[in-house]
């Protein structure tokens, strides 16, 4: 779809790879509270914002920490979702 890696939970995304950066669905509750936290920025990659979706560049994933609050982040939300089914 996007030309990067991506994971699911569920059959939903929840975050994927994309060169340097990653791409985290956070769902559109969390939207505009993830665009404030540092190194995070609106998803745009069909060329307009799509809500609920975020890029965060590499700056704010060198840390282990800060890595895995991005991933739990888009877990979270792939998991509140029903799973597809087959």
């Amino acid at each position: 779809m996007f030309g990067g890696l991506c994971f699911m939970s569920g059959g939903n995304m929840s975050f994927g790879v994309l060169g340097s950066e990653i791409m985290v669905r956070v769902g559109a509750d969390a939207y505009a509270a993830a665009l404030e936290l540092p190194h995070a920025r609106e998803m745009d990659f069909t060329g307009r914002s799509m809500r609920g979706m975020v890029y965060v560049d590499a700056d704010g994933i060198s840390e282990d920490d800060d890595l895995e609050a991005w991933l739990q982040r888009g877990l979270m939300y792939a998991r509140s979702l029903p799973p597809k089914r087959r």
